[in-house]
């Protein structure tokens, strides 16, 4: 018997709500609905949902607060809702954590298309044997670190870092282009496409977020080329 994913949603709009999931449920997922930021938090804990799609708007505890406190315990996928579509509610919400950003109104088959994207990126944490194989399939190495694609990992020092997709993907695309320098636009377009053009303090937030987790190593760093962008710099060329 396949198990259902599962998908909490919080929305303080019954209709829209009960509209999500039914477009959720249509699709094979397993739905629970709350309608306030304290019963999402206490949800959560309860339900253990595969991903979150998360209001902003909520009453009392807001959407950001929601998104904060799940952070505090769980990488668990968050994608957040919002009427709002300045680029400060986007920022903020991806700094907080979110996995991904939908403008409300939206249109279902996107809704149902992101949350699988994400759903199919996100890797869970899984207990690993220390003595792992070699990595397979697409992953770039380098002395203390691997990012591997395909399975959406990161080992440095030995180490699994945990980063939402996003993150890893830049990294990813940055790694695997060594000493190539990449505006924001460039990066926005490759890692987020056309639905983020303009937005470029998202690539800084993720970067912000990536050096806070991976420090410069002496054989290469992540590099800001001011004025410019970034890019992933190889101290020796032989390696």
């Amino acid at each position: 018997m396949i198990t259902k994913q599962k998908i909490l949603i919080v929305d303080d709009d019954i209709n829209i709500a009960e509209l999500i999931s039914l477009y959720l449920t249509k699709e094979c997922f397993d739905t629970n609905i709350v309608h306030d930021g304290e019963a999402a938090i206490e949800e959560f804990n309860s339900y253990h949902p595969n991903l979150v799609l998360l209001d902003l708007m909520l009453p009392g505890i807001d959407g950001y607060e929601v998104c904060r406190e799940i952070r505090k315990t769980s990488k668990t996928p968050i994608i957040m809702l919002s009427a709002k579509g300045e680029v400060f509610d986007k920022v903020l919400g991806l700094e907080l954590g979110a996995d991904d950003y939908i403008i409300k109104p939206f249109d279902s088959k996107e809704l149902v298309a992101r949350v699988r994207a994400v759903l199919r990126r996100f890797s869970p944490d899984v207990e690993e044997d220390e003595a792992d194989d070699l990595p397979t399939g697409d992953y770039v190495k380098y002395p203390d670190l691997i990012i591997n694609l395909s399975n959406y990992s990161v080992q440095y020092y030995g180490n699994k870092v945990d980063m939402p997709p996003k993150e890893l993907e830049l990294f990813y695309f940055l790694a695997s282009h060594p000493n190539q320098v990449f505006t924001r636009e460039q990066l926005l377009d490759h890692i987020w496409g056309y639905e983020y053009y303009g937005d470029t303090r998202t690539v800084d937030v993720h970067i912000k977020r990536l050096r806070e987790k991976i420090k410069d190593h002496s054989a290469w760093s992540l590099s800001t080329v001011w004025g410019i962008g970034y890019k992933f710099e190889v101290k020796n060329s032989k390696i």
